[in-house]
């Protein structure tokens, strides 16, 4: 935007005495920065047992939205959502199942959409459960949504050559996913899932990392039940923010790991569990898991753009459930001793596992 400034200049005449003044125009070129903001939750595993979807079917359909009502507030201020589909939606034609190879009721994807949820990872260890018929009924039911933004398996060789982005507020963002373990099943191509190599993320990268403001790549990675990153987590954190990827999504733990900051990218190495049946030993670590929340802040000016990552918060949600029915999520914030027994002393413990690499990161 230009602002003209009037720049009077009035010449002094020896005597003291004033000639008229001299007005001169002076324009100068400051363009003013233009903000925007998306404000992203980040949920994990919907590890979605067979005593889960027993208990959401009611008068012969399935009943999903209920085991949630406690997150609705929660979800309100969000514009982008995401979560890992851990169990695949395979269709009742292949029959419903729980662990060791799953298949869940398409009314659960339609139930995590109706709450918000815009960004699904479907890259994990349990993709392959039902085959190829599972893995093409998966990919029909998420392409009826092309408001949902998801990656990780696809139905063609082209759908995963060419991930989707899209655009809110002005912020363009995407989403690749990946996983290091598929249980030992085999795909007969290389585009039904993503198994991670280094080569093949430096290259899906490369191709859209100009195109979009935010990147976001979901890591299906770890050993199962370990609260702290191996290895192999840490070098591929510090791979992909060297690749300049906005945030890493870790999942497949099942339990809360560590959050850090390599540079500017944002890891999280695992969220937990949204949902699950795991068992209720060990601390109730597999039945406690993380929302975490960030501002994805755009500013704009003629010349360029930047985007920044801001306010940085999580919240400890935990899964209530007695005899394998009633199940809810709740975050903490609305726990007591009723639900969840001595819920204080856990929260300070896991909070401290989210803050084992940065003691700044900001838990509710």
């Amino acid at each position: 935007m230009k602002k003209f400034f009037i720049l009077i200049i009035c010449l002094l005449l020896c005597s003291c005495s004033f000639n008229s003044p001299v007005f001169r125009e002076v324009i100068i070129d400051e363009e003013k920065p233009n903000s925007t903001k998306l404000t992203l939750t980040m949920d994990g595993d919907a590890l979605v047992h067979s005593p889960i979807y027993l208990d959401a079917y009611e008068n012969g359909r399935y009943n999903f939205a209920k085991m949630f009502t406690e997150l609705e507030d929660t979800f309100k201020s969000s514009d982008l959502m995401y979560y890992n589909q851990e169990t695949i939606l395979g269709g009742k034609e292949l029959g419903y199942s729980g662990y060791p190879r799953f298949n869940t009721p398409d009314e659960f994807g339609s139930t995590m959409i109706s709450l918000g949820f815009n960004i699904v990872s479907r890259a994990n260890n349990h993709t392959l459960d039902k085959g190829e018929a599972g893995i093409l009924h998966s990919c029909n039911f998420w392409n009826k949504y092309p408001g949902i933004l998801t990656n990780g398996s696809a139905c063609t060789q082209d759908e995963r050559e060419n991930p989707r982005i899209l655009e809110a507020n002005g912020i363009t963002y995407a989403l690749l996913s990946y996983t290091i373990s598929t249980n030992g099943l085999v795909s007969p191509n290389d585009y039904y899932v993503n198994i991670y190599s280094d080569e093949r993320v430096k290259d899906d990268v490369q191709k859209i990392r100009g195109s979009c403001d935010l990147l976001l790549v979901s890591m299906h990675w770890g050993d199962e039940y370990k609260s702290i990153p191996n290895d192999e987590q840490k070098r591929i954190a510090k791979y992909l923010a060297d690749l300049d990827v906005d945030i890493v999504i870790g999942t497949h733990p099942h339990i809360i790991e560590p959050i850090e900051w390599i540079k500017d990218t944002l890891v999280i190495y695992s969220l937990g569990n949204f949902i699950s049946n795991q068992s209720k030993t060990n601390d109730y670590n597999r039945l406690i898991g993380l929302l975490v929340n960030v501002d994805i802040i755009k500013t704009s000016t003629k010349d360029k753009s930047s985007v920044i990552l801001d306010n940085l918060n999580s919240e400890l949600i935990y899964t209530s459930y007695e005899n394998s029915s009633n199940y809810k999520v709740i975050p903490f914030s609305k726990l007591d001793d009723s639900i969840l027994k001595d819920y204080k002393s856990y929260k300070i413990k896991y909070e401290s596992i989210i803050k084992y690499y940065d003691q700044n990161i900001i838990t509710k």
